[in-house]
């Protein structure tokens, strides 16, 4: 069983985005100009790309807060949401690694992503942060298009980034992310002698965080706002062909409103709201999903990279209604005890028409001197199962050097 679901999985990647509308039985309102399915609503249009494993939340403390990151305050794994919150961190320098089975649920245990992060902070104005983000998809069998044998590998991708951030005021930073992406998925192999190759990008990310203060009488409060278009970089391929595929760019917006009650007491809210950059495909059977058809390649395949990023934003076949439902919002709730103990709780929301993954999730946190450890726990709320399905995840984290001292917020979850 495993052999025939992780070998169905580095097929699914291989081919992520070559025929993504899965809208089998799906028809033409000639009134509304519409794809409608069977039971009359709208038809099943998930965006896909290659590399997807960049776009999993790779840090604890989020994934318990309904996978919330972007606004909320900064630690090592800022390094994935949006660099340029680094400068504002408390301490000095922070590492941290995660640990997240993959496909759990169903007895998997070398399929996994690990998450190491890092910063150090230059000066007050100034920090830099470095990232390495690995996905292992196990042992697999491969086999010819006739069921032989054709050895055995263990696909595998990472990322590499390296980040810089700077304050250009007190309250306004920016930030600016550099990423080497390499995708190994069944290199050495070959499918209707077409030779597979190892796919490799690099993307920038780019990200600006703005800190305020609120008035909430007695209790001290900040509200952050942040902002990060990430993973804007060269198309994949894992053929030695011409076409290749989109990157998960992604535009995310996000807020948080920290208050502190007391020197006790603190809560944490935060909303985050992303989409992908990445084109929608048409029905397969609208004229125009492949003007040209004697290549076997879809129309939104072969944008270019700006072309594909810039139009994502109104290329959606059924108009304006369809772009927003491809918004994904995430609401994440955090309260710390003495900075020292946390408690998580979140909700994520993707349209059931664009994956139609909903889940709940839950979290704790516990700090001890320099020393942090976060665990997270996701329950599905809707029927597409998720590969973090009733997953236990968790974080650590390090703080070293200076820091705001004894009476600092923990910002390292």
């Amino acid at each position: 069983m495993k052999n025939r679901l992780t070998t169905l999985i580095v097929g699914l990647l291989v081919v992520a985005a070559s025929n993504v509308l899965s809208a089998q039985g799906c028809t033409l309102d000639p009134t509304t100009g519409e794809w409608i399915s069977p039971g009359g609503g709208p038809c099943t249009n998930t965006l896909i790309s290659a590399v997807a494993f960049l776009r999993i939340t790779p840090d604890a403390r989020s994934a318990g807060m309904g996978d919330v990151g972007i606004a909320i305050s900064p630690d090592a794994n800022a390094m994935h949401f949006n660099a340029s919150k680094l400068v504002f961190a408390e301490q000095d320098m922070s590492i941290s690694a995660t640990y997240s089975p993959w496909l759990k649920a169903l007895g998997l245990q070398d399929v996994y992503m690990a998450y190491l992060s890092g910063y150090k902070k230059i000066d007050d104005l100034q920090a830099v942060g470095m990232s390495l983000r690995y996905f292992s998809l196990g042992e697999i069998s491969f086999t010819d298009e006739n069921g032989d044998p054709r050895g055995t590998g263990r696909p595998n991708e990472y990322e590499i980034s390296l980040a810089y951030a700077r304050k250009l005021s007190p309250k306004f930073s920016m930030g600016l992310t550099g990423k080497f992406i390499y995708s190994n998925l069944a290199k050495g192999q070959s499918i209707d002698g077409v030779d597979i190759v190892a796919g490799t990008s690099g993307a920038v990310d780019i990200s600006m965080t703005y800190v305020t203060q609120a008035d909430l009488g007695d209790a001290t409060s900040n509200i952050t706002i942040g902002a990060a278009i990430t993973n804007i970089g060269a198309k994949i391929s894992y053929t030695e062909d011409k076409f290749k595929d989109f990157i998960p760019g992604n535009l995310g917006i996000g807020v948080a409103w920290d208050i502190d009650f007391d020197e006790h007491n603190r809560l944490t809210l935060g909303l985050d709201i992303n989409k992908l950059l990445v084109p929608t495909p048409k029905h397969p059977e609208d004229p125009e999903y492949d003007i040209d058809p004697q290549d076997g390649i879809a129309d939104h395949r072969q944008k270019s990279l700006f072309s594909g990023v810039f139009g994502s934003f109104s290329d959606a076949p059924n108009g304006f209604p369809e772009e927003m439902n491809e918004l994904m919002f995430s609401i994440g709730l955090e309260y710390w005890y003495d900075k020292q103990f946390s408690v998580r709780t979140g909700y994520y929301y993707e349209h059931p028409t664009k994956g139609n993954r909903q889940f709940v999730t839950a979290g704790i946190g516990l700090k001890y001197n320099i020393f942090g450890l976060n665990l997270s726990y996701l329950i599905p709320t809707s029927n597409q199962r998720s590969p973090l399905d009733n997953t236990l995840r968790f974080s650590i984290i390090f703080d070293i050097g200076g820091g705001g001292g004894a009476d600092a917020v923990p910002t390292d979850g």
